[in-house]
């Protein structure tokens, strides 16, 4: 279990520039220093065939290389999928890579002075971006499973087939929460809850770093984390759009992830397009320096996201001036812009900007030093080779199966209908979307699989159960299909497949309408309901069908399932699990394995009543007259096949700590896998209370017939309300139960304060959060 029960861990000094570093600075031209701020090229441009069929750069990257001495990073060399164009046919495959990876490197070391490597990076979100790539469940899914340490383990893999391929920055999603599901890559979310993204994102960052503070480990690789901050949080759910935080919310709902990657030693971040309180992200100083930097102690680097500093233009005037204010906010590396190409006249012209291309230069070649890019120093990883890639690959599989099957959430279960009974079974029908595609397994930001590389749901099915007869009519079943079956399936949900004819903004996100995908970048929708008519299949079924119908959800979202749960008699949920998702959906309705799964997300009732969840301040019940209870299923639900039994729940508060216990019984024959989350009320503070909060969660195995204690200890001031005093109060729940703690006892006047720490109170309220905004600064 993760150190979820702790409170933060002061901000550490940061370490010191080396010597190397320091004399490159000093022997750079101007020119060289911008070049190594930027990111321009699109990778899978740079390389290209020749007669023979090996690989030489294109007149594009010399050109480039050319021009700035050098290259300070190149995005995507190996990306295939649609907007970039490249497939199986004409794109770099695994055994490929590691040839293509030492071409670039020599290429662009030999067009410099000082012989500087390139930073390659590549986007990572669950899985490698590339031929052959393996995958895993989107974070949506991962988060219905939370379990850190698979995750971990699982990042971890991930990163062994990077740095196989001679890659050194991975992008992945991590900082972004649920807040509405309208916005498209909600699936690119941990969720809704701060404190699970925020453990979540630390498993990334320590499988991805190998556990490393300063540098990556042999097999592992610099990530790059995105996307800082708020964007989840955009008005409507409009992708890169204004974002609507206070001071207070920013800090207690999307910066603890931050402070989670930072304290795990994450290395990079990447700034968002969003603005908050109309200060753009990439122009944020009080976001990228004072709290990343001088609170955080964070010491690596800060990524723009793509073409973001170009669209500061819309503020500054200029792509000069939109360079000059995201470089003072803090960004040292651009990605597609052209306003950073323009710092080296800019910095000729005012000795200002030119102190800050010198440290955003200064911590650039010192991420290359660890990552032993710079000359004269230690490579610090292995060569990229071909066995390495496949070992990891495989490694990487086996983890992505079993993070399939975590995370299931079972909804529904009429008369404890599943799991089925496969010997019982001679005719299903099955039906729906997503019954035979395999891309709706995937999500967005994946490859185009090999052939046979994946499953369908059909496929699966007739895999499993080869003496039944599978019926799958491509649209609503006949009276005739539906004809002596024992169970109707219904593969239901979305799907953020790119289509290769599709049209793409220069950012990579979906442009206009998508030919498929109803999510992902580009595809927020203004109403969440099941995409189509999939509802009046679900209720057209269920009236022709004198058999159990069983609803299995696959999406990247959170839909409306009123109408698929009203009318059908099991609902299993899975949020892109993958390309094992359909092994191990098929596994759970027949009894392979048991769905454990809790919603990361708060379920609605209806799509009007967006966007609603747990721990708003304010209860949504009784407020729309259209929709007195717009939840469904609550932040946190799942069943279970089997039954456990939760007993006893005490909580004992010692000075800064409490102390919390739930006994939990197993009274099945096998092991159980249980998550145990602790939910909190915490009122009698300075502030109007959240409704619930998750304050800690375990995910404990049950011995067969047996019992097990969780415990945890708490820091009191994440137990009690800000500016609580001694006659506070919280209520602690586990499932059922419920306990009731106050602050220790002593004076009446002690205040809790979030850092831990009791004093007296001051006069009059306590001073509100310092923001998180502010005016950027350009000449």
């Amino acid at each position: 279990m993760p150190n979820t029960e702790h409170p933060a861990a002061p901000a550490a000094a940061p370490a010191p520039v080396p010597a190397a570093v320091e004399r490159l600075l000093t022997e750079l031209t101007p020119r060289e220093k911008v070049g190594q701020l930027n990111q321009r090229l699109y990778g899978w441009q740079a390389v290209e065939r020749d007669r023979r069929g090996g690989f030489r750069l294109t007149r594009r990257a010399r050109t480039e290389i050319d021009r700035w001495g050098g290259l300070g990073a190149l995005y995507g060399l190996f990306r295939a999928d649609a907007w970039s164009g490249r497939s199986w046919h004409d794109g770099i495959r695994p055994e490929e890579r590691a040839e293509v990876a030492a071409l670039v490197q020599e290429e662009v070391a030999r067009g410099g002075r000082h012989r500087i490597g390139v930073l390659l990076s590549e986007e990572a979100p669950h899985g490698h971006q590339a031929l052959g790539g393996t995958l895993l469940p989107t974070n949506l899914a991962v988060a219905a499973g939370w379990d850190p340490d698979l995750l971990t383990e699982a990042a971890a893999a991930v990163a062994a087939e990077l740095a196989a391929s001679g890659v050194h920055l991975a992008l992945v999603s991590a900082l972004d929460l649920l807040r509405d599901p309208r916005w498209g890559r909600a699936e690119e979310c941990f969720g809704e809850d701060p404190l699970l993204a925020a453990e979540l994102t630390r498993a990334v960052v320590t499988g991805m770093q190998g556990g490393h503070q300063n540098a990556p480990g042999t097999d592992s690789v610099a990530v790059v984390l995105k996307h800082l901050a708020g964007q989840g949080e955009a008005v409507g759910g409009r992708n890169g759009q204004s974002s609507v935080i206070g001071p207070r919310d920013l800090r207690e709902l999307h910066l603890p992830s931050v402070r989670a990657a930072v304290e795990a030693g994450a290395l990079g971040f990447m700034a968002a397009y969003n603005d908050i309180d109309g200060v753009p992200c990439c122009a944020n100083r009080d976001l990228l320096t004072g709290f990343l930097r001088a609170e955080c102690g964070f010491d690596g680097i800060v990524m723009a996201d793509g073409r973001a500093v170009d669209r500061l233009t819309a503020m500054t005037g200029s792509p000069e001036a939109a360079a000059v204010a995201a470089l003072n906010a803090g960004v040292d590396l651009s990605l597609w812009d052209e306003s950073f190409a323009l710092l080296e006249t800019t910095a000729a012209q005012d000795p200002r900007v030119a102190e800050l291309v010198d440290a955003a230069c200064r911590r650039v070649l010192t991420l290359k030093h660890r990552l032993g890019l710079l000359p004269d120093t230690d490579p610090a990883r292995p060569v990229p080779g071909r066995e390495r890639l496949t070992l990891a690959a495989r490694t990487t599989d086996r983890l992505s199966r079993r993070l399939a099957r975590q995370s299931l959430v079972l909804l529904h279960n009429a008369d404890h209908l599943l799991p089925l009974t496969p010997q019982s079974l001679t005719k299903v029908v099955l039906a729906g979307p997503n019954a035979h595609d395999v891309t709706a397994m995937l999500g967005d930001y994946v490859p185009p699989l090999p052939a046979s590389s994946a499953l369908s749901l059909e496929h699966a099915l007739r895999r499993a159960l080869p003496h039944a007869e599978i019926v799958c009519p491509p649209g609503l079943p006949s009276r005739s299909d539906l004809g002596g079956a024992d169970v109707v399936i219904l593969a239901l949900g979305g799907t953020s497949h790119r289509a290769y004819d599709d049209a793409f903004a220069d950012n990579g996100a979906v442009a206009g309408p998508a030919v498929v995908a109803t999510a992902g970048e580009g595809v927020d929708l203004a109403d969440v309901s099941l995409p189509g008519d999939q509802d009046d299949l679900v209720t057209a079924v269920r009236a022709r069908s004198a058999c159990p119908v069983v609803a299995v959800v696959v999406a990247g979202r959170p839909h409306v399932l009123t109408t698929v749960t009203e009318h059908t008699d099991a609902v299993l949920w899975a949020g892109y699990p993958g390309p094992h998702g359909a092994d191990a959906l098929t596994g759970a309705l027949l009894g392979g394995c048991e769905p454990v799964g809790l919603l990361p997300f708060t379920a609605l009732r209806h799509s009007g009543a967006v966007p609603v969840r747990y721990n708003d301040r304010h209860s949504a019940a009784d407020v729309y007259r259209d929709a007195p209870d717009p939840v469904l299923f609550p932040f946190g639900f799942g069943l279970r096949y089997g039954t456990v039994a939760f007993d006893h729940l005490t909580a004992a508060v010692t000075g800064r700590s409490v102390h919390v216990e739930v006994g939990l019984t197993n009274p099945a024959a096998t092991e159980a896998e249980v998550i145990v989350p602790l939910f909190g009320h915490r009122t009698g503070g300075a502030v109007l209370p959240r409704r619930r909060e998750l304050l800690a969660f375990r995910r404990v195995t049950a011995p067969p017939r047996g019992r097990v204690t969780v415990a945890w200890d708490l820091p009191a001031a994440r137990c009690f309300a800000e500016g609580a005093t001694a006659r506070a109060r919280t209520d602690l729940y586990v499932m059922d139960l419920r306990t009731t703690i106050r602050p220790h006892q002593g004076s009446e006047d002690t205040a809790w304060h979030d850092n831990g720490d009791t004093t007296a109170p001051e006069d009059g309220p306590r001073p509100a959060y310092a923001p998180v905004c502010s005016r950027p600064y350009w000449p």
